[in-house]
């Protein structure tokens, strides 16, 4: 039986779109390991960040088939999955739906795990949530920002 993986996530965007980031805390079950990764991309919205952020934990985890909890301020991430949308907007091959390579790519990460979410309250005092919200600011504002090359090409410019 594979131990228990806690996974913290958080995106930003400053503006919606402008620059991004997400920041990540792994900690697996009795703290006997915890990793944190941030990334900045140059142009992106906030929802692609949460999502993202969810999708490099996942990719992170090297044991296939781990217990996971998502613990995400994101309505729209937890809500996506828990509510089991992702799955009807795949049915029909995410047909105006946003963000669909990224939604493609979760379900892919998704399936190889046994993965849980919970929806925290952002900015509510809770230390790992706020430590993520830290790390997706100054991701966003960093100067070592990457393109988000499917949000960039397919953005539509009014």
């Amino acid at each position: 039986m594979s131990k228990k993986i806690n996974i913290y996530t958080d995106g930003s965007s400053i503006g919606n779109p402008g620059p991004g980031g997400y920041g990540i805390i792994m900690v697996l079950e009795n703290n006997a390991y915890k990793k944190e990764v941030s990334q900045g991309f140059s142009l992106t919205t906030n929802n692609r960040m949460e999502l993202l952020a969810v999708i490099v934990a996942l990719e992170n985890i090297k044991i296939i088939n781990s217990n996971v909890e998502v613990f995400t301020d994101s309505k729209y991430v937890s809500d996506g999955v828990e509510k089991k949308w992702v799955f009807e907007w795949e049915k029909l091959n995410f047909k105006k739906k946003k963000n669909p390579d990224l939604w493609k790519r979760f379900l892919i990460i998704y399936r190889k795990h046994n993965v849980t979410f919970t929806w925290i309250k952002g900015h509510n005092n809770q230390p790992e949530n706020e430590r993520c919200d830290y790390m997706a600011n100054k991701a966003a504002r960093s100067s070592n920002l990457i393109k988000d090359t499917y949000y960039e090409q397919n953005i539509k410019r009014s």
